[in-house]
Formats: structure tokens, sequence, C-alpha cells
């Protein structure tokens, strides 16, 4: 931790403007920083478009956040013709020294809130506003990094674990020691409720506004298994979004950048950023698309024709000679560089599916529940008609949808964690109809140890009172 903080002492992060703007476009991340130079609200409001510039980091939203959580899971299938990347953790063989680091970047982020609350004093008028978006964006890092690191409350036990540090002042000295699983996520509820008390309604593309707040506020207590917290945040989430969901119009264009229709919160990534985000899923030559990773042949046939997803998400084509079903999902804009988009963190369509599965757990709301459910699937079907589900069907076919909906955007190894599930891997190959090689590494075990990523041997180094996770 303390590695983490005099990196960022070092490297951070007032931008110096002559004017603030709103606009994520206009905003370079790579400042200077002094935590002393914070005496304008200028300054303040720099600060924070650091704070989300700092979400675009290589092991977070501009990188492996957006793939690692399917490679780790049943999506994906690794193509032994590709580049082989992330194979150590596509076969669970990560350890301390060869880990995912997230963890720094999370703490960049983190580190950066903490500045602009710290000097919220010197904000000027809009305050409360930045408060709320600063609170946001150190409950998003934190709730993250605890995903990946650290036990899910949902699970019977989990709130006595070891949680991780929840860092709330903008020291590069401290050396904090980890907390509880049941510490953290108290922290991050009241972090939340009070951004969602101060933030505004719409503070511009890029950055976090009510009904953002509101959509991960369901996101966690869905995590922490409080079902009717869960969801009353996501109808908060509704009530206050400026869009719907996505309908099967629109949706296709939404990752191509050419439509907001569903997006709640996105990390913008310009031309000028330049981050390749679908790198793991499509590497273009003049020869053809070359993937690291392809969907699983068993998860593929999920995807019916009906389905605007199945094209939206997928693409069938052939490189040297062998077919494949590749990712569609981040191929890049209409026009601009390859692999080039916008990274998608909250979106409607979760909101409901969160809304649904909390109902879904409830005595006596599986009529609710089916409500919300149906709203994602008469926008992803056509000509669709409700089946009417109820009971364990239901539930079923809501961990379905979310399958379906949220794939490759980081979901579903956290998903099977929460519910208590194996990662149970197909027997089919890389190639487009199946064939091909299986993976070796089929199955993790429910709640084995390595559902929980180990911290990075560097941070424990230089902060030992970060104590390693079991089995490691």
């Amino acid at each position: 931790m303390k590695k983490i903080f005099y990196i960022l002492f070092a490297s951070m992060l007032i931008i110096t403007l002559a004017s603030c703007e709103k606009d994520l476009d206009t905003v370079p991340f790579d400042a200077v920083d002094a935590a002393s130079g914070i005496k304008t609200a200028n300054d303040v409001e720099n600060t924070l478009l650091g704070a989300y510039g700092r979400l675009r980091g290589g092991n977070y939203y501009g990188g492996e956040f957006l793939a690692k959580p399917d490679i780790l899971s049943d999506n994906l299938i690794i193509n032994p013709q590709g580049r082989l990347s992330n194979k150590t953790n596509y076969e669970w063989r990560y350890n301390p020294n060869v880990p995912w680091s997230m963890y720094t970047d999370c703490y960049r982020v983190i580190y950066s809130a903490n500045l602009v609350l710290k000097n919220i004093d010197k904000a000027g008028s809009n305050a409360s506003d930045i408060e709320g978006e600063a609170l946001a964006l150190r409950a998003l890092a934190h709730f993250d990094a605890l995903r990946v690191y650290a036990q899910i409350p949902v699970r019977s036990g989990a709130n006595a674990t070891l949680g991780l540090p929840y860092v709330t002042e903008p020291d590069p000295q401290i050396l904090p020691a980890r907390e509880t699983v049941g510490s953290n996520y108290a922290n991050l509820i009241s972090d939340l409720t009070t951004a969602a008390s101060k933030i505004g309604a719409d503070n511009g593309e890029g950055r976090m506004n009510k009904a953002a707040v509101y959509a991960l506020l369901s996101r966690v207590y869905l995590y922490m298994g409080e079902w009717q917290n869960a969801s009353d945040a996501a109808d908060n989430a509704i009530a206050n979004s400026n869009t719907p969901i996505a309908s099967r119009t629109d949706f296709p264009l939404v990752w191509k950048d050419a439509s907001r229709e569903g997006v709640l919160f996105l990390v913008r990534n310009t031309s000028q950023d330049g981050i390749s985000v679908g790198v793991p899923y499509s590497q273009t030559s003049p020869a053809g698309t070359k993937s690291e990773y392809v969907i699983d042949y068993d998860f593929y046939q999920m995807y019916v024709n009906e389905d605007v997803r199945k094209s939206a998400y997928i693409f069938t084509s052939v490189f040297e000679g062998n077919s494949y079903n590749n990712i569609n999902k981040y191929l890049g804009r209409l026009t601009g560089d390859a692999n080039v988009v916008d990274m998608k963190v909250l979106r409607m369509a979760e909101v409901y599916l969160n809304k649904a599965e909390a109902l879904a757990e409830l005595d006596t709301q599986d009529a609710a529940a089916l409500a919300a459910l149906d709203v994602v699937r008469s926008n992803r079907y056509s000509n669709f008609t409700s089946p009417g589900e109820t009971g364990t069907a239901l539930k079923n076919a809501i961990k379905k949808e979310r399958r379906l909906e949220l794939a490759f955007e980081g979901h579903r190894f956290f998903d099977l964690k929460r519910w208590g599930q194996p990662v149970q891997r197909s027997n089919y190959g890389e190639f487009s109809d199946g064939s091909g090689t299986p993976s070796l590494y089929q199955t993790l075990p429910a709640d084995d140890y390595k559902f929980q990523l180990p911290i990075p041997q560097d941070e424990i180094n230089v902060n030992p009172n970060v104590e390693q996770n079991p089995g490691y």
C-alpha cells in the first residue's frame, strides 16, 4: 500500500488548465501532482477529472477488468493459435508473484478521490455535486478491488473474512491493514448513500450522476444479499435516469459508440487516448482476425438467432483456414482505430436484471421479478412472448439472461462467485463448430480459495500489514 501512495505522490494529479471543462474529451490526465497545490475550485475539479482518468489503468477498465473475469470463467476458451496472453489466469495458476495487479490501479483512483474530499471546502458552489462524485468513485474502486481479492458477503460467513484497507485519507505514508468484508461493505453503503444524496442528476458524459450511483448501489446490495434494498436502489436508478434500456434498434450501436441509450456510466476513451480495449478478443491484420480468446461453443449456442445480442456480441470469421466465433463487442467505433471504444461500466439492462434477481429472492414477488426480467428480454428478442416463469425456473431464467446480457463486460466470474457455483467449462474446442482443443483446466470448484485472487507480493513487501489471502 505504501508503494502505491509513493507512486501516486510522485506522479499524480493536479491538472493545470486555463479553465475547467466537464467534457472529459478536453482534459489530459498525465498531470503534475502536489496535494499542496490544490488551492482553487478549478484545482479541485481537475483533481476529480484526474480520478476519472485513472479508471483507464491497464489492469482496470482500460484493459484487463473488462476481459479477465470472463477469461477466468466459462464464457471463453483460449485459442491455442493465439498469443496465449493471460494463460496463467485462464488456468487458475496465478500466485502472488504472478498476480492480477489491478490492486494498484484501484488505489490510485481512491487516492485521487480522497484528495478531492480532503479539499472539498475549496470546491466552491459545486461542492456538493463534486463530493458526491468523489465518494462514488472511491466506492467503485474499493468495490471492484473487493470483488477480485475478497469474498462476497452474500456467502455465509464471508463478512468476517479478510476484506481490504478502506482508505479515506490521501496520506502517502500510511500502512493500513486489511479490514473485514463486513466493515468494507458497510463503508461502501455509507459512501454510496451519501453520494446519492449529494450528486447531481447530470454531470456530463463520462461522469457519475444520481442514476449511476443508484445503479451501483443496487449491484452492491445484490452482492450483500439485501434483496429489498437492491430492488429499491434499482427503482431509484430507473426513476433518476434520462435514458431507457437500449432498444433492439439502438443496442448494436451502443457498442460502436454511436448510441448512448441505456448507458448510465462509461469511461471515456478518446482517439487521443487510443486504448485498445478489445485486444484479447480480436487482433486484426490483413489476414483477418486472430483472437486470443473466443466464445465457448456451449455458451455460443445459448444465443439464438432472434436475439439481437448474437450479432452485436459475436462474429464468425476465418483465420489461416480455421473458423472462429470472435467477440464483436469491442471491435471499435464506426470509424477510427480498431478496438478503441468507451468502456461501459453501468447499464440500465443490468439495473433491471439486479431488480429481477432481488425480487425473485423475496416471497410473493415473482410477478414483479418476471416483469423486470421481461423488460430486458422484450428489448433483445424479436417477437418476444413471456414464458411466464415462476419459482426456480424464474431464478434460472434471470441467471441465464444475466449471463447473455453482461457477457464480456467483467461480470461472469463474480456472479458465479457470489452464487456459490463452480466454474465448469465445456468440453468443446476453440473452433466455430466446437471442434479443436478443449481446455485442460475445466473446473474450479465452488468456494475454492482461488475465487479470491492473490494480493500482489510487491504490495505486501512494502506494507507487511497487508495479509495475503489464504491458500497462497
